[in-house]
């Protein structure tokens, strides 16, 4: 999993006051970048915010307690949304000096949320309600859209550039699309009971379920009662991916569980997922996966 990277120019410049959540906070017109930084072991650090927040791992490991939520482990990789004025208390199990625990908080303009939310109704509206941010503490992980977002962002904010206000406004937008599409995804594939009367909810949990077979386009549009092209543009428009680029990252999520089992065959692990060639398979998993399929097995 790749990680957040800040430039070196800002460590130089901030000052280090405290060991325990040492803020260092850069202020634009429509988002404010706070960089917390822990160097030595804490408990229940209280830590709240007047505007809606989007926490991001940098490094090292928190321990979080919110309202209403068992306490989870925030790792490196690893995101959270989080309402205005929510509480959070803290733990730091392993900051020290030489490994300091690191965390992005971005907050960001309610209103231009609600602006943002509100265009993407207007251009892009979904099949059977409306676009709104439904779990305000949303804890999810990091694809590659959002980090390299997030990545530009740290750049943008520490760069001393006369229309970063501007660049950062743009950003800012693609970066609330994309994590209300991911959070509309993991409602489809995490909903408990199946609601077969929401079609997208649906064909999720039809392609989870049947990885290992042959998932067409022209079969999963017929099984959604839609045309071909209808049922990519609605399935893009909602979950930020083509069916095809989702079904390839469930089967290749299922392979990298298959292979931590050492006794596995490669042969039988991509067949299993529902690969029909090695060398397509094996070119998929290095390019999402950062390694070789072999290579992966050996090393976990």
């Amino acid at each position: 999993m790749e990680q957040l990277k800040i430039s070196e120019g800002f460590y130089n410049e901030r000052k280090l006051q405290n060991l325990v959540e040492n803020q260092t906070s850069i202020h634009l017109e429509q988002a404010t970048m706070h960089i917390f930084e822990t160097h030595s072991k804490a408990e229940q650090v209280l830590l709240k915010f007047d505007e809606p927040i989007l926490a991001s791992m940098l490094t090292g490991r928190k321990v979080m307690h919110l309202k209403n939520e068992n306490n989870f482990d925030f790792l490196p990789g690893e995101s959270l949304i989080l309402p205005p004025k929510e509480l959070m208390c803290i733990d730091f199990p392993e900051a020290s000096m030489k490994t300091p625990t690191k965390c992005l908080a971005m907050g960001i303009n309610e209103n231009f949320i609600l602006q943002t939310i509100q265009r993407m109704n207007e251009d892009m509206a979904k099949s059977n309600e409306e676009w709104a941010f439904t779990d305000y503490n949303f804890h999810f992980t990091n694809d590659q859209g959002i980090f390299q977002i997030l990545q530009r962002l740290l750049f943008l904010f520490t760069e001393n550039h006369p229309s970063k206000d501007l660049f950062v406004g743009m950003m800012l937008k693609e970066l609330i699309i994309r994590i209300l599409q991911t959070e509309n995804l993991n409602k489809h594939t995490n909903q408990i009971d199946l609601v077969t009367s929401n079609r997208l909810t649906f064909i999720i949990q039809y392609i989870n379920e049947h990885l290992s077979e042959n998932l067409s386009i022209e079969k999963l549009a017929n099984k959604a009662y839609m045309s071909e092209s209808n049922f990519h543009r609605v399935f893009k428009n909602e979950t930020g991916m083509s069916p095809i680029d989702y079904i390839n990252t469930e089967r290749i999520q299922l392979a990298s569980r298959l292979l931590r089992d050492p006794k596995r065959k490669i042969k039988d692990v991509y067949s299993e997922c529902g690969f029909e060639s090695r060398s397509y398979f094996n070119r998929l998993f290095k390019r999402m996966i950062k390694t070789s399929p072999g290579e992966f097995q050996v090393n976990n």
